[in-house]
């Protein structure tokens, strides 16, 4: 059968004849294959977003509370985190601020300046005081040479006298100038001593412009601007400062409870002390007694109570609330902490942490670890008792991370 060869022309696809139609379909193609991606894309992320953020099934046991651990407080108290060192930080001098250094919050070392006031009229004092002891310098050296010009003149005239060519009348007046000029040197020597010392108190007035910081420690407060009048003494009214920042050494932090007069006779010195701050109420924390304030409150019938925590963590901030424990003196402490099993701490060199379940959620939380025992090891800070916490903990376990119980 013979083909029909215009038929067959009639059906090829000329791209020189048509080049819109042959672009618009290869555009079709390109723009189906990156919807096609996008979908696949979209696709891929939504599984992988609902794999990380699926429950992760664990498995958790419940934390006792040791049997007899509150029978070994004596006492129960409340009182404040303080700090010993607490400084409000002022000028010597009255000045204008013109540079704040700082911001609330801030980390600062012992000796750093904090902010600078104004020195123009300290410039200008300084550079008095540094003419006028080059002026003194001058005069110093004036009468240096013309003392020893005396001083030869008076060897000649004795000359002269010895031998009897001039009188002794001469000789006289020349030992005359150079005692003289003897004790102007001296007097000029202290009048240098006067403006050296002139001079370095100007340098020190420049140096009282810069305000330091007393101690190394945090920032708390930031009480004044650039522009404004500070001073050590309060004058002006409300227009002047007499203070730019408080800092606190946070390495003075301790604690102050103020305990009833009737039962002060069960602290003593060196006492061993839990304490539990109102903040982190899952989180105990290891103290001693320091002192006991030798003296009543009349109004209150209490007596305050100062107690050291035996580490400083950065949580623990002034003035937070804090309830502490006075535990008996020779109480097993180990017994009087929860007893954990081994596989659900978390090693990472020195330090030890474990996973405790929260409203669906796990929190990774430090502790301090005890003696371990055949029913596992004894946790000293960070656990109380009835935390639920995950044992064999997955790899892929997060800080925050949604859980689910395993079917038993």
């Amino acid at each position: 059968m013979a083909l029909d060869k215009q038929a067959l022309e009639s059906l090829r696809l000329d791209a020189g004849s048509d080049p819109q139609r042959y672009r618009d379909a290869r555009g079709g193609w390109r723009r189906r294959l990156w919807i096609g991606g996008a979908i696949l894309a979209a696709f891929a992320a939504a599984i992988a977003w609902r794999v990380v953020n699926s429950p992760v099934a664990v498995q958790t046991v419940l934390v006792e509370t040791p049997e007899g651990a509150a029978d070994a407080a004596v006492l129960n108290a409340s009182g404040y985190v303080v700090a010993r060192r607490l400084a409000t930080v002022s000028s010597k001098v009255t000045g204008r601020i013109t540079e704040v250094l700082f911001e609330e919050g801030a980390a600062v070392a012992e000796g750093q300046v904090l902010a600078r006031l104004d020195p123009s009229t300290g410039k200008a004092e300084h550079a008095v005081a540094a003419s006028s002891l080059e002026a003194a310098r001058r005069n110093l050296r004036e009468i240096e040479v013309r003392l020893a010009d005396a001083r030869k003149t008076l060897a000649r005239t004795r000359s002269l006298v010895e031998r009897k060519l001039v009188a002794e009348s001469v000789l006289d007046g020349s030992e005359a100038e150079v005692a003289a000029l003897e004790a102007r040197l001296s007097a000029a020597g202290a009048e240098v001593d006067v403006a050296r010392s002139r001079l370095a108190l100007s340098q020190q007035g420049l140096d009282d412009l810069l305000i330091r910081a007393p101690f190394a420690g945090v920032v708390l407060s930031k009480d004044a601007q650039p522009g404004e009048t500070v001073s050590p003494v309060s004058a002006g009214g409300g227009f002047t400062r007499t203070g730019i920042a408080t800092i606190v050494d946070m390495d003075s932090r301790e604690i102050e409870v103020d305990v009833n007069e009737a039962y002060i006779n069960r602290v003593k010195d060196e006492q061993r002390v839990e304490a539990v701050l109102d903040a982190y109420p899952d989180w105990t924390l290891a103290g001693r007694v320091i002192s006991i304030v030798p003296t009543a409150d009349r109004q209150k019938a209490t007596v305050r109570v100062r107690i050291a925590f035996e580490s400083l963590d950065p949580r623990i901030l002034p003035d937070m609330g804090i309830k502490v424990r006075f535990l008996e003196e020779g109480a097993d402490r180990e017994r009087a902490h929860p007893t954990v099993p081994d596989k659900a701490v978390l090693r990472d060199g020195g330090a030890a942490a474990v996973w405790v379940v929260r409203d669906g959620k796990v929190e990774r939380r430090s502790v301090a670890l005890g003696a371990a025992s055949g029913e596992g090891v004894a946790v000293l800070e960070g656990l109380r008792g009835g935390e639920a916490i995950v044992v064999d903990a997955p790899r892929r376990l997060r800080d925050g991370a949604a859980v689910e119980l395993k079917a038993e």
